[in-house]
């Protein structure tokens, strides 16, 4: 429901503020308009084109690990948590383990191995769902999780950086991680609210922030002190190692149980062109909304406004000026990076703008484009309260980024 309200919208606010631009005088508005629409469509449809390849590898792959029993058994690992936040589980339940490597997946920035992740996790979840055409609380907690956007290792804002000439591209890594842990831990707490957890629930919650933190302030210390070089290789093998390790792991687990790997890989690698064809009507609904939005000039408007307001009570607006990608993130991952690397190269990579740019890429994640793909994986319509939750989690990455922008280093 929500989803019908929000796609009405925006088509409906862009007709506006077009039809006003043709009055004013903008013969192109309609043209760029509709130049967009075409765009969007075959974007969306080259986007689910293009997952077939990554997702048909890492189905195959995952269904090779799930007949060895390496889901099952990763199930156990992480059931005592899991069983507290996703209560309507069974114990050791595959979904436990497909929602962990995704969410492993998501930490060393790895968006290729997460999104086949999280579309089994999400399959796997739908089997318990008892309304097919209803996200369950189960769902919406995985994929407010999901979108949360927690990621320990922002490989490819690094890589930007080092492209555009930065002094110091690797930065932005601790403030990256700590706006991103502030936008999951929101997002879960406000999740927990929305389907009422127990005291014990809200335990595990809490205790799960604070090691959360530790583990952060450990890891950021540690790559906080080693040179621009030497971090980017140590992301670089962590992030990638893992994966290896994880697909040899599958494939020797499947030799001790005697599974025959290679049909086994094949059975599951079928299942990415399925799921590929059947997001696409999905992604292309969303992205053709977002891009009117963005193509009648709604965003500029909006930074306008906002700009003029916090000047009007004494708030410095300095930060504005990196907002668009912030506005972007939740509706376009590709449209938020272009305006990031257009501020790093407007203003410079080691401008202000330049390095909150980059902490906004790094807070969350694409929330629309995540509730399209996941939900309409598995044929979910009623999404619920997850686009609000996932949006709140949102607001909350970007807040914390400015704090901390403006009282890190760099700021003085």
């Amino acid at each position: 429901m929500v989803l019908n309200y929000l796609w009405l919208a925006f088509f409906l606010v862009a007709f506006v503020v077009a039809l006003i631009r043709l009055l004013m005088g903008d013969t192109e508005i309609m043209k760029t308009l509709m130049d967009g629409v075409f765009d969007s469509a075959n974007t969306g449809v080259q986007i689910s084109i293009g997952l077939v390849g990554v997702m048909s590898l890492f189905l195959g792959f995952m269904n090779i690990g799930e007949k060895a029993g390496a889901i099952r058994f990763l199930s156990r690992i992480v059931g005592p948590f899991f069983n507290k936040l996703f209560p309507e589980l069974p114990k050791n339940h595959p979904a436990m383990g497909h929602m962990m490597m995704n969410f492993s997946a998501n930490l060393l920035g790895l968006d290729n191995a997460a999104t086949p992740f999280g579309l089994k996790a999400m399959e796997s979840l739908q089997e318990l769902n008892p309304q097919k055409d209803t996200a369950s609380n189960a769902q919406i907690m995985f994929m407010v999780l999901h979108a949360s956007g927690l990621t320990l290792i922002p490989v490819s804002i690094i890589a930007q950086r080092v492209i555009l000439k930065s002094n110091n591209p690797t930065e932005i890594f601790i403030p990256c991680l700590i706006a991103t842990f502030a936008a999951t831990m929101v997002a879960m707490g406000v999740t927990a609210i929305w389907q009422k957890f127990t005291r014990k629930q809200w335990v595990v919650i809490v205790a799960a922030g604070a090691a959360g933190a530790v583990i952060l302030a450990g890891l950021g210390y540690y790559l906080r002190h080693l040179s621009n070089e030497n971090a980017t290789a140590f992301s670089k093998v962590v992030s990638n190692g893992i994966i290896l390790l994880l697909f040899i792991t599958f494939l020797l687990g499947g030799l001790w149980k005697k599974v025959a790997v290679y049909d086994t890989f094949i059975d599951g690698a079928k299942q990415g062109f399925d799921v590929a064809i059947r997001i696409i009507p999905y992604l292309v609904g969303m992205l053709v909304a977002i891009s009117v939005l963005r193509n009648c000039g709604v965003f500029d408007y909006m930074i306008q406004g906002i700009s003029w307001l916090f000047a009007s009570i004494g708030i410095d607006t300095e930060f504005v000026k990196a907002l668009p990608t912030a506005l972007m993130k939740p509706l376009s991952g590709s449209g938020s990076r272009a305006m990031m690397i257009d501020a790093m190269k407007q203003y410079g990579p080691d401008s202000f703008i330049g390095r909150l740019s980059c902490v906004f890429q790094g807070s969350s994640d694409t929330t629309f484009y995540i509730v399209a793909l996941y939900f309409g994986s598995v044929g979910i319509k009623k999404t619920r309260y997850a686009v609000s939750a996932a949006l709140l989690a949102d607001l909350a990455g970007i807040i914390v980024a400015i704090l901390v922008a403006y009282n890190w280093p760099w700021s003085h």
